[in-house]
């Protein structure tokens, strides 16, 4: 069985078919083999019935339809053709027509004890069958459904209930995670940003001189220039819980949706403190409240309230600190940009010759350079780019390269590579 076979079969849908076949197959066994751990009947013709009945030897009966079932006061001995002779006690037999009354009388001369069961008797199982089954056919699509559908639309695996759960990334400490050696350059932004790192990894020095340190970071920049990065790296450096998510997996298209997630996402933060919140483009949520109507910017707006509140909400140096990127403050909605909220701004402009020298060699750390590749003329060369910009000339660089089966890179490979990036950036 292989691995797609067993994930498949792990899924609450395959569980769930699994347990109702598993239901109707013992039920369905107990039920035909339940007879078997009675008596043992042996079938008889109708006229050796008969010739005991005339001798006597009739102790009981069961009437049912044209089947007759009963028990001999003595044991009798038949012959069988292959086997030897067997000696029988219960039996059973077939009427060839219902005689009625002629058939009681008989017995009743003969002293036999008479039982009737009804004819309805026998069908009672596939009664139960035909009057549960389509209950549990209904009851079992709906679930599957429901399940199918909810995960379609934002529900997640755990089913219907499960909107309002946050839909962020947790990246655990105890994994290998991103430090600032990871993100070159940057120098002023680091340093802006080592503060909050000292306060998540001592806050009891800032509680003794009653420093509060920002609530919120908000990152500024442009695509591609490291938001995402730096964030991640903070969190690598405090070596605290890393909670990311994007400001548009918030809002869904039932309203109250999104508000939801964002407590349920502060409430794990604050349980895993001290950790670090990260909301990428929290323009899509944090536009100027007011400038539109209908059900989805209600829904963003509430989205947007839930998240005023919940940095209002926090309490002096709670330990949990609250990062946004966006590359369009402009639009974003003044109670966010206010003191005690997003406290804190910081531009992280295009990097320099210097720093993109730095970029190119963290990128160029597992690339075989070939002898002529100068790091410093290819950062010289790149005027214009984000970190983003030079981690794809690296790789387009190496792809060049492959295509051409070199061993190493050289700056001819670097060239043409820079010319296809800046091709794409102009476009």
């Amino acid at each position: 069985m292989d691995e797609n076979t067993q994930k498949k079969l792990k899924t609450p849908e395959a569980k769930l078919a699994i347990a109702i076949a598993l239901f109707f197959i013992i039920f369905v066994a107990w039920q035909l083999f339940l007879p078997l751990q009675g008596k043992q009947r042996y079938t008889i013709s109708y006229s050796q019935f008969l010739e005991q009945l005339d001798a006597g030897n009739i102790k009981a009966v069961t009437l049912r339809n044209l089947q007759v079932t009963g028990e001999f006061k003595k044991e009798i001995e038949i012959k069988q053709k292959k086997e030897g002779p067997i000696t029988v006690k219960n039996f059973q037999t077939f009427l060839p027509t219902f005689q009625g009354e002629k058939l009681i009388e008989e017995l009743n001369k003969q002293n036999v004890v008479i039982n009737v069961e009804p004819s309805e008797g026998k069908s009672f199982f596939w009664q139960f069958i035909v009057a549960i089954l389509p209950w549990v056919i209904i009851i079992g699509a709906f679930v599957l459904f429901m399940r199918h559908t909810t995960k379609q639309i934002g529900g997640g695996p755990g089913g219907l209930f499960s909107f309002g759960q946050s839909k962020a990334k947790l990246y655990d400490v105890r994994k290998p995670h991103i430090t600032f050696e990871d993100v070159a350059g940057l120098y002023n932004v680091k340093k802006e940003l080592e503060e909050i790192i000292e306060f998540l990894k001592d806050p009891e020095k800032f509680r003794r001189i009653g420093a509060k340190i920002p609530k919120g970071v908000l990152l500024i920049g442009a695509p591609g220039t490291g938001k995402t990065l730096l964030a991640r790296a903070t969190a690598g450096e405090a070596g605290v819980p890393f909670f990311s998510i994007t400001a548009s997996e918030f809002v869904e298209m039932f309203v109250g949706v999104g508000a939801a997630r964002v407590r349920d996402m502060f409430e794990k933060a604050k349980a895993n403190k001290p950790s670090i919140i990260f909301i990428d483009e929290i323009d899509a949520i944090g536009r100027t409240r007011g400038t539109g109507l209908g059900g989805g910017h209600d829904e963003r707006e509430q989205t947007l309230n839930q998240i005023l509140a919940e940095l209002d909400g926090f309490e002096p140096n709670e330990e949990v600190i609250v990062i946004a990127a966006t590359n369009r403050p402009d639009i974003l909605d003044p109670a966010l940009l206010r003191p005690g909220r997003f406290d804190r701004h910081i531009v992280i402009d295009k990097p320099g010759w210097k720093e993109r020298e730095a970029i190119l060699e963290v990128h160029a750390r597992d690339k075989k350079l070939g002898e002529d590749v100068d790091i410093e003329t290819i950062a010289r060369g790149t005027p214009g780019m984000t970190g983003a910009d030079i981690e794809n000339l690296t790789n387009e660089a190496a792809l060049i390269a492959l295509r051409k089966n070199k061993d190493r890179l050289d700056m001819g490979d670097f060239d043409e590579a820079r010319d296809k990036v800046l091709m794409g950036t102009v476009r």
